[in-house]
């Protein structure tokens, strides 16, 4: 028997009641008529919402299935093995109750105006698996219009961790993040949001490349804002030409990048192959050409993985009744992650494990004091 069906036989998770019900005054205070002077209370003030019902530790994980792990457009039914395990993880590492949802429509403008009506059921929005461009215009419309927190975590989530690999990886290199130049390999929703974070974090020379090659000015869209603010050197072609003395690789593409243009590279940098289950560089290749290897999969060292970051994330949000993720709470989550291994660094450990449990509430911490600022 597939020890993979089997465990998803009937789903990963549950709702599960947090008080009793096995008296009559359990059912009267629980439900009617009790429930009703709750009800009369949040109908006067609203904002008891959160402290009264789950609100407060609950979100939302919402996608369309158009841009599922690397299965591409799948489809929402196909999806919600992925969005419960999603939410499994928010349980585990955050304590955060989450909820699949899986929406039958790809138009942005049905997306958000469902997430819209939604939203009073939840703390939070963590969208996940929607296909650039359109989860750009789906998370800002959407952290316009609701005044709790949207996240979109393919964005953000691995924008975080690999800041704070970076940052990491820096330090044992012996580099400032100012003097670094980083390609990154992919300007979809992982590739932009990882390039924003970079910049915001002071790394001095981003160049990103996509399946037409170096982004410059001559682009159109979000592409072209993103070339106004890198490749300040205006270097044109491919991902060879990119990788030409760069320091650090950050391949966020799917594709396969040559030996060759590795060989371009300044020695000793880093390079972190993050498509899975294939990286675009094998470690073991990516090992003759970096000091510092990471890749997305668990069974190689300086796994860059999201749940390092989005049950934190969530979890210091919800605390301090944040109503947006800022880039303040983004950097801060990397640094806290960062300073976990800080004291023991070396090349096959610049981040910590998925599975240490000092990671959510580190971040939370990190995360719930940035909001105040």
């Amino acid at each position: 028997m597939d020890p993979v069906f089997e465990l998803h036989r009937g789903g990963k998770i549950a709702v599960t009641p947090t008080v009793g019900l096995d008296s009559r005054e359990d059912l009267s205070l629980a439900y009617t008529p009790g429930v009703a002077r709750v009800c009369e209370a949040i109908a006067a003030d609203p904002s008891l919402t959160r402290e009264y019902t789950w609100v407060g530790n609950t979100v939302a994980v919402v996608t369309d299935g158009t841009a599922v792990l690397g299965l591409g457009d799948i489809g929402p039914r196909a999806a919600m093995p992925v969005m419960e395990g999603k939410a499994a993880l928010f349980k585990k590492f955050g304590n955060v109750d989450a909820v699949p949802i899986c929406l039958d429509t790809k138009d942005p403008d049905a997306i958000v105006e469902i997430v819209r009506a939604l939203a009073p059921s939840f703390g939070g929005i963590n969208l996940e698996d929607i296909s650039a461009p359109r989860c750009f215009d789906i998370e800002r419309r959407l952290d316009d219009l609701l005044d709790i927190p949207v996240f979109h975590d393919d964005q953000h989530g691995t924008a975080i961790v690999v800041t704070a690999a970076l940052r990491s990886a820096s330090t044992l290199l012996g580099r400032s993040l100012a003097d670094t130049r980083v390609v990154v390999s992919g300007a979809g929703a992982a590739g932009v949001a990882v390039t924003n974070m970079l910049l915001a974090a002071g790394v001095g020379d981003v160049i990103v490349v996509d399946s037409r090659g170096v982004i410059d000015a001559g682009r159109g869209g979000v592409k072209a804002e993103l070339a106004s603010r890198t490749n300040v050197t205006g270097i044109r072609g491919g991902i060879g030409d990119a990788l030409h003395g760069a320091d650090v690789l950050v391949g966020v593409s799917g594709g396969q990048i040559p030996a060759e243009a590795l060989e371009r590279m300044t020695p000793g940098g880093a390079i972190f192959a993050l498509a899975n289950p294939n990286p675009e560089v094998h470690p073991e290749l990516a090992a003759r050409y970096a000091k510092v290897v990471a890749t997305g999969r668990s069974d190689f060292p300086n796994q860059i993985n999201n749940v390092l970051a989005f049950p934190g994330v969530f979890r210091g949000a919800l605390d301090a009744r944040a109503t947006r993720v800022t880039e303040a709470m983004k950097l801060a989550a990397a640094d806290a992650i960062a300073g976990l291994v800080a004291d023991d660094l070396r090349p096959d450990q610049i981040i910590p494990s998925a599975l240490d449990p000092r990671v959510g509430p580190a971040v939370a911490a990190a995360v719930a004091a940035a909001s105040k600022i």
